[in-house]
Formats: C-alpha cells, structure tokens, sequence
C-alpha cells in the first residue's frame, strides 16, 4: 500500500465535499472558509499525486500534511471551533510553500 496516495486520494474526495458544503449547505464567513480550504486542499492533493510520480516523496507529504493543517483549521472554525485556531493556517500555508519549493528541487536536479 501506498499511503501518501491514499491519503491524497482522500484528502482529495475531503476536498470536494467541503468546497460542495460551502457552496450549498453554509453561509457567510464558513461558507468562505469552506471554500477556500476546499480549494486548497484539493489542488495540494493533486500536487501529492505528482510528486509521487516525480519521485519527490517529500513534497508529497508538505502537501498532505500543509492541506490538513491549512484546511483543517479553517474548516473547524466553519463548524464553529474557536477563531483561535486560525493561527494554525499559515503553518499549513508554509508546509505547502515548501512543499512546491522541494518539488521544484527535484525538478531541477
């Protein structure tokens, strides 16, 4: 078993479901949320997917890991955890940052 790509496959299908409960099942600032994380999340696990083909098991797993904090944080505070927690977003932010530089590494070497 692969368990970066389950994990990306499935933070992919986490994804979809909270981008369509942001669209259709919330409203104002979680509905937002929602989205933004959403968005996120899924485009990483796309980028996990690649860098796994690329062999750059190591920005797959920035990207798994930067999607659940970046988007983990946000979605909770959609659900009604405390804002706090938004503190947690850019460290998510950064994983995934660094995620594309190690791609770019390995592309390059």
């Amino acid at each position: 078993m692969n368990l970066l790509a389950v994990l990306a496959a499935l933070s992919g299908a986490l994804a979809v479901g909270a981008g369509a409960f942001g669209a259709h099942g919330a409203e104002g600032k979680a509905a937002e949320w929602l989205r933004t994380g959403g968005e996120y999340q899924l485009i990483h696990a796309l980028a996990a997917l690649v860098a796994l083909r690329l062999e750059a098991r190591g920005a797959g797993w920035c990207f798994v890991a930067g999607a659940a904090v970046f988007a983990g944080s946000l979605y909770l505070m959609a659900l009604g955890a405390p804002r706090w927690l938004g503190a947690f977003t850019p460290i998510g932010g950064t994983l995934l940052i660094a995620g594309w530089l190690w791609l770019a590494w390995v592309a390059a070497r």
